[in-house]
């Protein structure tokens, strides 16, 4: 008989209720395969064909023979070693951001990382060093920050958004900062999604943008900003990314992802963590360097053929993928526009239910009159096979029990629009929360 062991001997975050909800979403998504499922924060999955893969690597291969001028064996190394723990595309990341976003980027300040999650723990482990250093949050956030937070024992702080739509109030985080001043503790960093954010699709417009930095300026807190989302507004207007506008100011470390503009299954992101760190000796390093360090000890490095084809993608694209992702921005926007129609027809003047407009991405959150939780979710999978995600898993302050958030990136306008009238016949049984 295997050896027992007991969870309360092993780590806390083991026992955290958020890790239950994230088992029980996935296994409520299993259990019911046939519903219509506004759960997953995915992109569309026809945009992919495995024919391209090849390509794209063939591309990133001809890149390191004729522009780098690689021999053979340089190049068998590039592909088939370890690498370089900072990665190897850092360089083509950097011409793509000048593109894309304006943001004049040190390729030796970026690492390239095994997605974004990495990414947020490597900056997390090394920004926060004591008991006494906070995290300040969005409030709702994305699940991945808070519970990398919870298994590096770190205390999270919410903030309040502004609105139904706004994004992260400038004003509570200054608030925030002063409070938790006075309480003796360190606060360290905010994590923000100024565009189109997880869970609830908020967007921070330019004027809150700009406050938002001299909140940071002035109070050292530094803004850990990041954007999966931001190429997939309704409208192809781009917005100014914080890192974009605070220049060389060094108040945002930056992460990125090519989960949603290339594809997930690369598992490639990266930081751009141009910040510098003194050491007691006076030498000085950037905060990429460090980052790496903790990265040596983890994951070694990303995997050399994940950057490759991820490096071919951009190439294919011009280094710009702002314009590669057209098509896609499109495809969300219809679906977006999609959702928010059906919700008005079928809800408009429907006592108790409400919902957010997002200007762009993947999610919109619907408040209702009833506890929106683990139990309501598989009763509404069960009986009207349509799935959605409880938000009260997003709100490390707790709140968020009676609203529910809805992904429309993975499906088709009749989907969405079938998947909303079984929402609609689900919401019209449930009796009123006492």
């Amino acid at each position: 008989m295997s050896r027992l062991l007991h969870l309360a001997d092993l780590h806390g975050s083991l026992s955290d209720p958020l890790l239950d909800a994230m088992t029980f979403l996935n296994e409520v998504t299993g259990r019911y395969p046939d519903a219509i499922s506004f759960a997953p924060g995915r992109p569309y999955e026809e945009f992919f064909d495995p024919a391209d893969i090849p390509v794209h690597l063939e591309t990133y291969l001809r890149h390191l023979r004729e522009e780098r001028n690689l021999t053979d064996r340089q190049v068998r190394q590039e592909v088939f070693q370890y690498g370089r723990t900072k990665g190897l595309i850092a360089p083509l990341i950097a011409r793509a951001l000048a593109a894309d976003e304006g943001i004049d980027a040190d390729p030796e300040a970026l690492v390239v990382t095994v997605g974004a999650q990495e990414g947020m723990l490597l900056v997390l482990r090394a920004l926060c060093a004591g008991p006494d250093d906070v995290l300040l949050v969005s409030a709702p956030c994305y699940v991945g920050v808070t519970g990398a937070a919870r298994l590096l024992d770190l205390t999270v702080h919410p903030v309040p958004e502004a609105g139904r739509d706004g994004g992260l109030d400038p004003e509570a985080l200054a608030a925030a900062v002063r409070a938790l001043r006075a309480a003796g503790k360190r606060p360290r960093a905010c994590y923000v999604v100024p565009d189109f954010a997880n869970p609830s699709g908020a967007s921070m417009d330019e004027t809150a943008r700009r406050r938002l930095l001299e909140v940071a300026e002035e109070s050292g807190v530094l803004l850990v900003e990041d954007n999966p989302y931001g190429f997939f507004g309704r409208t192809p207007d781009a917005r100014p990314t914080l890192r974009a506008l605070d220049g060389d100011r060094g108040n945002v470390v930056y992460l990125g992802s090519f989960a949603k503009t290339c594809f997930p299954g690369a598992r490639v992101g990266y930081v751009l963590a141009d910040q510098r760190v003194a050491a007691p000796d006076g030498r000085t390093t950037l905060l990429a360097d460090e980052l790496a360090k903790l990265k040596s000890m983890t994951t070694v490095n990303t995997s050399a053929l994940s950057q490759a084809v991820i490096g071919g993608m951009l190439l294919a694209g011009g280094l710009r993928l702002r314009d590669a992702n057209e098509p896609a921005r499109r495809f969300y926007a219809r679906n977006m526009d999609t959702l928010l129609a059906e919700l008005r027809a079928a809800f408009r003047g429907v006592p108790g239910v409400s919902w957010n407009h997002p200007d762009g991405g993947f999610f919109a959150v619907v408040t209702v009159p009833f506890r929106a939780d683990a139990q309501a979710l598989d009763a509404c999978a069960r009986k009207h096979g349509v799935l959605w995600t409880p938000m009260d898993g997003f709100h490390p302050g707790g709140g968020g029990e009676h609203q529910l958030r809805l992904s429309c990136s993975y499906l088709t306008p009749d989907q969405i629009t079938e998947g909303v009238r079984r929402l609609a016949a689900f919401v019209a049984e449930q009796p009123p929360a006492g």
